[in-house]
Protein backbone atom coordinates (compact mmCIF):
# COMPACT_ATOMS: atom_id res chain seq x y z
CA UNK A 1 0.00 0.00 0.00
CA UNK A 2 1.36 3.44 -1.01
CA UNK A 3 2.55 5.79 1.51
CA UNK A 4 1.35 9.42 1.89
CA UNK A 5 3.97 11.84 3.72
CA UNK A 6 2.69 15.34 4.49
CA UNK A 7 5.77 18.15 3.50
CA UNK A 8 5.44 21.15 5.57
CA UNK A 9 5.72 23.99 2.23
CA UNK A 10 5.62 27.00 3.98
CA UNK A 11 9.38 28.13 3.75
CA UNK A 12 12.63 26.19 3.45
CA UNK A 13 13.90 22.98 1.12
CA UNK A 14 11.00 21.08 0.67
CA UNK A 15 10.96 19.94 -2.72
CA UNK A 16 14.22 18.28 -2.42
CA UNK A 17 12.17 16.59 0.38
CA UNK A 18 9.06 15.95 -2.13
CA UNK A 19 11.48 14.65 -4.46
CA UNK A 20 13.16 12.19 -2.73
CA UNK A 21 10.01 10.65 -1.39
CA UNK A 22 8.78 10.28 -4.65
CA UNK A 23 11.40 8.61 -5.97
CA UNK A 24 11.16 6.37 -3.20
CA UNK A 25 7.61 5.59 -4.38
CA UNK A 26 5.30 7.67 -1.61
CA UNK A 27 2.26 9.99 -2.59
CA UNK A 28 3.16 13.44 -1.13
CA UNK A 29 1.18 16.31 -0.31
CA UNK A 30 2.36 20.12 0.71
CA UNK A 31 0.77 21.58 3.85
CA UNK A 32 0.45 25.22 2.96
CA UNK A 33 -2.44 26.47 4.63
CA UNK A 34 -5.04 24.84 8.08
CA UNK A 35 -7.09 23.42 5.49
CA UNK A 36 -4.72 20.90 4.11
CA UNK A 37 -4.59 19.12 7.15
CA UNK A 38 -7.75 18.12 6.39
CA UNK A 39 -5.69 15.65 3.70
CA UNK A 40 -4.80 12.49 4.88
CA UNK A 41 -1.26 11.80 5.61
CA UNK A 42 0.97 8.78 7.09
CA UNK A 43 4.11 10.63 7.90
CA UNK A 44 5.47 14.24 8.34
CA UNK A 45 8.54 16.02 6.97
CA UNK A 46 9.77 19.11 8.39
CA UNK A 47 12.13 20.39 5.59
CA UNK A 48 15.25 22.93 6.52
CA UNK A 49 14.68 26.75 6.16
CA UNK A 50 14.55 29.46 8.45
CA UNK A 51 13.03 28.78 11.93
CA UNK A 52 12.28 31.35 13.06
CA UNK A 53 9.79 32.07 9.91
CA UNK A 54 8.73 28.70 9.95
CA UNK A 55 7.56 28.78 13.42
CA UNK A 56 6.03 32.37 13.18
CA UNK A 57 4.00 31.04 10.07
CA UNK A 58 3.02 27.73 11.90
CA UNK A 59 1.31 30.20 14.32
CA UNK A 60 -0.42 32.64 12.30
CA UNK A 61 -1.65 29.62 9.84
CA UNK A 62 -2.97 27.97 13.10
CA UNK A 63 -1.36 25.05 11.67
CA UNK A 64 1.22 24.55 15.44
CA UNK A 65 -1.50 23.11 17.80
CA UNK A 66 -2.85 20.65 15.28
CA UNK A 67 0.32 19.14 14.15
CA UNK A 68 1.64 19.13 17.47
CA UNK A 69 -1.05 17.15 18.85
CA UNK A 70 -0.36 14.80 15.93
CA UNK A 71 2.81 14.33 16.58
CA UNK A 72 2.44 13.66 20.23
CA UNK A 73 -0.53 11.07 19.19
CA UNK A 74 2.35 9.10 17.34
CA UNK A 75 2.57 10.34 13.63
CA UNK A 76 5.99 9.50 12.24
CA UNK A 77 7.92 12.97 11.32
CA UNK A 78 11.74 13.56 10.02
CA UNK A 79 12.64 16.94 10.98
CA UNK A 80 16.01 17.89 9.25
CA UNK A 81 17.77 21.04 10.27
CA UNK A 82 15.30 24.02 11.01
CA UNK A 83 12.81 21.09 11.32
CA UNK A 84 14.43 19.21 14.14
CA UNK A 85 15.02 23.06 15.68
CA UNK A 86 11.12 22.94 15.71
CA UNK A 87 10.80 19.61 17.13
CA UNK A 88 13.49 20.51 20.12
CA UNK A 89 12.24 21.06 23.67
CA UNK A 90 14.72 23.31 24.19
CA UNK A 91 16.23 25.80 21.56
CA UNK A 92 19.02 28.31 22.15
CA UNK A 93 21.02 30.52 20.17
CA UNK A 94 25.38 30.56 19.67
CA UNK A 95 26.98 32.81 22.22
CA UNK A 96 30.15 32.83 20.63
CA UNK A 97 29.33 36.67 18.30
CA UNK A 98 27.84 35.21 15.39
CA UNK A 99 24.19 35.95 15.64
CA UNK A 100 22.97 39.49 15.95
CA UNK A 101 20.59 40.58 18.41
CA UNK A 102 17.26 39.88 16.46
CA UNK A 103 18.46 36.23 16.56
CA UNK A 104 18.77 35.69 20.62
CA UNK A 105 16.08 37.74 21.36
CA UNK A 106 13.23 35.96 19.59
CA UNK A 107 12.62 32.74 20.79
CA UNK A 108 11.90 29.73 18.52
CA UNK A 109 7.94 28.33 19.26
CA UNK A 110 7.87 25.63 17.70
CA UNK A 111 6.48 21.57 18.55
CA UNK A 112 8.79 21.23 21.75
CA UNK A 113 8.13 17.50 21.33
CA UNK A 114 11.52 15.88 20.71
CA UNK A 115 13.11 15.35 24.31
CA UNK A 116 16.15 17.14 22.88
CA UNK A 117 18.25 20.85 23.25
CA UNK A 118 19.71 22.30 20.27
CA UNK A 119 21.76 25.69 19.88
CA UNK A 120 21.23 27.18 16.81
CA UNK A 121 23.55 27.72 13.48
CA UNK A 122 25.59 25.48 15.72
CA UNK A 123 28.20 24.17 14.05
CA UNK A 124 28.78 28.23 12.20
CA UNK A 125 26.83 30.69 9.68
CA UNK A 126 26.90 29.69 6.02
CA UNK A 127 30.82 29.58 5.91
CA UNK A 128 31.16 27.03 8.60
CA UNK A 129 28.95 24.87 6.04
CA UNK A 130 30.62 21.39 5.25
CA UNK A 131 30.32 17.83 4.42
CA UNK A 132 31.37 14.65 6.69
CA UNK A 133 30.40 11.22 6.65
CA UNK A 134 29.35 8.81 9.47
CA UNK A 135 27.91 5.52 9.98
CA UNK A 136 24.28 4.96 10.70
CA UNK A 137 23.67 3.20 13.93
CA UNK A 138 20.27 1.13 14.17
CA UNK A 139 19.67 -0.92 17.23
CA UNK A 140 18.88 -4.57 16.58
CA UNK A 141 20.24 -4.14 13.03
CA UNK A 142 22.84 -6.69 11.04
CA UNK A 143 26.01 -4.53 10.07
CA UNK A 144 25.07 -1.99 12.44
CA UNK A 145 27.01 0.97 11.20
CA UNK A 146 28.19 0.50 8.09
CA UNK A 147 28.85 1.70 5.30
CA UNK A 148 29.24 5.51 6.20
CA UNK A 149 26.35 8.13 5.50
CA UNK A 150 27.50 11.59 3.84
CA UNK A 151 26.25 14.10 5.87
CA UNK A 152 26.02 17.69 4.64
CA UNK A 153 26.17 20.66 6.70
CA UNK A 154 24.30 24.14 6.67
CA UNK A 155 24.03 26.60 8.96
CA UNK A 156 23.21 23.51 10.80
CA UNK A 157 21.76 23.48 14.17
CA UNK A 158 24.28 21.10 17.43
CA UNK A 159 22.14 18.97 19.74
CA UNK A 160 24.11 19.89 22.89
CA UNK A 161 21.60 17.41 25.50
CA UNK A 162 19.45 14.52 24.75
CA UNK A 163 16.46 13.29 26.91
CA UNK A 164 15.12 10.29 27.89
CA UNK A 165 13.95 7.65 25.52
CA UNK A 166 16.61 9.66 22.55
CA UNK A 167 18.37 7.34 20.76
CA UNK A 168 21.55 8.63 19.05
CA UNK A 169 20.89 7.21 14.81
CA UNK A 170 24.17 9.03 14.03
CA UNK A 171 26.99 10.73 15.78
CA UNK A 172 30.05 12.74 14.35
CA UNK A 173 33.31 13.73 16.81
CA UNK A 174 31.19 12.02 19.56
CA UNK A 175 28.02 14.49 18.92
CA UNK A 176 24.74 13.37 18.06
CA UNK A 177 23.71 14.42 14.63
CA UNK A 178 20.87 12.19 14.28
CA UNK A 179 18.50 11.26 16.67
CA UNK A 180 15.23 8.94 17.38
CA UNK A 181 12.54 8.97 19.98
CA UNK A 182 9.68 6.71 19.63
CA UNK A 183 7.81 8.56 16.21
CA UNK A 184 10.58 10.97 15.70
CA UNK A 185 13.26 11.46 13.70
CA UNK A 186 15.36 14.69 13.84
CA UNK A 187 18.84 15.43 12.00
CA UNK A 188 21.23 18.24 12.04
CA UNK A 189 22.07 17.97 8.31
CA UNK A 190 19.96 17.59 4.92
CA UNK A 191 19.71 14.43 4.15
CA UNK A 192 17.52 15.16 1.11
CA UNK A 193 21.09 17.12 -0.51
CA UNK A 194 22.71 13.65 -0.78
CA UNK A 195 22.22 9.99 -2.88
CA UNK A 196 21.86 7.55 0.20
CA UNK A 197 18.34 6.80 1.51
CA UNK A 198 19.00 4.94 4.32
CA UNK A 199 17.47 7.64 6.55
CA UNK A 200 14.40 7.79 4.64
CA UNK A 201 13.87 4.38 4.42
CA UNK A 202 13.93 4.42 8.32
CA UNK A 203 11.27 7.14 8.45
CA UNK A 204 9.59 5.41 6.78
CA UNK A 205 9.75 2.22 8.33
CA UNK A 206 8.29 3.97 11.42
CA UNK A 207 4.86 3.99 9.75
Amino acid sequence: MQKTIAVLAVQGAFAEHESRLRSLGCAVVELRQLTDLQQSFDGLVLPGGESTTQAKLLHDLGMLEPLRQRIQGGLPVLGTCAGLILLAESVQSASDGRNPISDLLMPILGFATLPVTVVRNGYGRQLGSFTATAPLHVKHSEGDGTPSIPLTFIRAPRITATGEGVETLIALNGEPVAVRCKNQIGCCFHPELNDDNRLYELFLGLI
